[in-house]
């Protein structure tokens, strides 16, 4: 499949990110450069989006509790082993291991599950952050990686105001693990990134825009 000139961007700027933080921690290497993170009413079809996404990448998948959460996730998990493309569960452990995901991922207010995720065999446990507090704490419980939020403005209900690429860097250079940057990212400021130590890229809107199939997603 051949991505268009947004999609192809965001990728290789994804890429790049995460080469440059394998070379400081090998452990980024093992994460994926680029994240669609999933939500209800933003991404109402996230599987045609991740039928699209190159081998390598990873959907964090969020039913924030809506009815057919699990059916959703199942789909979600054939589209994605298809593609090559790792699948991690918002919040429910158990739903990730009902479906197989490869992972979970974790919100602030839960990063202490992080050892009950792994006892049950789940591969890759992310976190979210919002502070260099909770990044200190999800270094602290061994978590694969943070997704610290949020970078630019976002449209999304929980996102407060944007750190900037500055601040973002600050906080990622003494973040103690890697972390992958979270919050209106999209093809055209991705870029501003570069030099942040981010070892990737998540985004629902942006993503989402950048990898829709012809028609809209």
């Amino acid at each position: 499949m051949v991505l268009s000139d947004e999609a192809t961007r965001l990728w290789e700027t994804a890429k790049a990110l995460n080469r440059a933080a394998a070379r400081v921690s090998p452990s980024a290497a093992g994460l994926p450069p680029l994240i669609l993170v999933t939500d209800p009413d933003r991404t109402p079809r996230p599987w045609e989006i991740a039928a699209r996404l190159p081998a390598g990448a990873a959907v964090i998948h969020r039913a924030f509790g809506r009815p057919g959460a699990e059916t959703d996730a199942r789909r979600l998990r054939d589209v994605t082993q298809a593609a090559g493309v790792r699948l991690l569960i918002g919040l429910d452990v158990a739903l990730a291991v009902a479906v197989g995901a490869d992972g979970v991922h974790l919100p602030e207010r839960a990063l202490d599950q992080a050892d009950e995720a792994r006892a049950l065999g789940l591969a890759l446990v992310t976190g979210a952050a919002h502070s260099p507090e909770a990044l200190a704490r999800a270094a602290a419980l061994r978590l694969d990686a943070a997704l610290l939020s949020p970078v630019f403005p976002t449209t999304s209900p929980s996102g407060g105001a944007a750190l900037g690429p500055e601040r973002f860097a600050d906080w990622t250079c003494g973040a103690g693990l890697p972390v992958i940057a979270l919050g209106g990212i999209n093809a055209g400021n991705a870029a501003a990134l570069s030099d942040s130590g981010a070892c990737g890229l998540a985004a629902a809107e942006g993503v989402t825009r950048a990898f829709a199939p012809a028609g809209g997603a």
